[in-house]
């Protein structure tokens, strides 16, 4: 993969003299904040309300908290064995410490939920922007090509191929900065629509119809979304090997920042979202306010948000494709395998985005595979308890 390198001039170079040219690394505890947040927050605040209606609001509450504490821990042992394999830490390079024989099938399971999560993300553009053109051009017919999910997935895509292309996690903190706006506007516009509902909006429901604790099947098939919430475990090695201080404290205080920071925005969303529509709320929270210049707004900031967080999760599919691929080689990737492997997948990422129905599906299935074995399971099983226990006093 491409490095940035510090090369010294050669007049400043005696003769005879050998010298090295080393890495530089640029990352930052904001910057790495930043896209571990944009990693974690993405289409699942759209259905966290949903997701609260199925198991109560008070089961709901206790479901975040759980997994936004079973992450960050994950997240931590993640990183103390990663200290231990150094800055070309990977789950692969960490399993191969561990357990050899299942280094590939750690790969596979986070290029499976990768690329499922960057399929939500076309689904979402899909959905989102044929109505925000509604919004602001009513006059287009139905039938206008502008308002059609193929159009909006297709251009989505393009438009942020160039992205896709990048080596570095780090050089996406820019569009991870600016894709995290969209959270606050999102926030905005569930706060001001509870306190200040418009005319067109159903009934709130009364306290005595809020469900706190519900247990049917629902809660089996809604369970996916809360652990697919807070899955970033596929960008923490990345963040670890270009962090330009990345010891113990640094790298701990991101994770700690980036999981409070969404506890706190899905904890939000949730609760208000549910209070507002209660029952009735669907997958998509952004598409339950009547049409309005807010929400059009809205809609088009959520667009944005989850298509620039596509490239956050093409980057470690990529990776962990190319260790299955080379079964886990130690030989850098290749240009042609890098371009080829991230045009793939973004082919067929379209392919299956234009075909999907409904968000709650994708999200469901995701979040009972890739997440949680990312999230609860890999993170246990890459552990080797003697060598942190031993080595890290942990």
């Amino acid at each position: 993969m491409p490095q940035d390198y510090v090369q010294v001039p050669q007049e400043d170079v005696e003769e005879g003299e050998i010298v090295e040219e080393h890495t530089v690394y640029t990352g930052t505890v904001l910057s790495s904040c930043i896209n571990l947040a944009n990693t974690i927050l993405g289409s699942g605040m759209l259905a966290m309300p949903s997701a609260f209606a199925a198991t109560g609001m008070g089961l709901g509450i206790l479901m975040v908290l759980f997994c936004a504490l079973c992450s960050g821990y994950g997240l931590v042992l993640l990183t103390r064995v990663a200290s231990q394999v150094g800055r070309k830490s990977s789950f692969f390079a960490c399993a191969k410490v561990t357990y050899p024989n299942a280094a590939i099938y750690f790969d596979l399971a986070i290029a499976v939920k990768c690329f499922g999560v960057s399929i939500s993300y076309l689904v979402i553009c899909g959905d989102l922007l044929p109505q925000v053109m509604h919004g602001f051009f009513p006059f287009l017919e139905e039938t206008s090509f502008l308002r059609t999910k193929f159009f909006w997935t297709t251009v989505c895509l393009i438009g942020i191929a160039p992205a896709n292309f990048m080596s570095k996690l780090d050089s996406l903190r820019y569009t991870s900065a600016f894709a995290l706006s969209a959270v606050f506007y999102l926030l905005f516009v569930v706060i001001v629509f509870f306190i200040s509902p418009p005319d067109g909006m159903p009934q709130r429901p009364a306290l005595e119809d809020i469900v706190w604790f519900q247990f049917d099947t629902k809660l089996v098939s809604f369970l996916p979304i809360f652990v697919f919430a807070f899955t970033c475990h596929q960008n923490i090695f990345s963040i670890y090997n270009e962090l330009e201080d990345n010891s113990a404290q640094r790298v701990e205080s991101v994770v700690h920042y980036s999981i409070g920071a969404s506890y706190a925005v899905y904890e939000t969303i949730g609760i208000i979202g549910y209070l507002t529509f209660g029952s009735l709320v669907g997958s998509n929270i952004i598409a339950m306010y009547p049409p309005s210049g807010l929400v059009t707004g809205g809609q088009l900031a959520i667009a944005l948000l989850v298509i620039l967080s596509y490239p956050l999760q093409c980057h470690p599919c990529r990776n962990s494709c190319y260790k299955v691929y080379t079964s886990g080689s130690d030989e850098p990737m290749s240009n042609t395998f890098f371009r080829t492997c991230t045009v793939f997948l973004m082919v067929l990422s379209w392919v299956l985005a234009i075909s999907v129905k409904n968000l709650s599906t994708v999200l469901s299935v995701v979040g009972a595979t890739g997440s949680t074995t990312i999230c609860y399971i890999l993170p246990g099983i890459s552990i080797d308890f003697r060598l942190v226990l031993l080595q890290t006093g942990y």
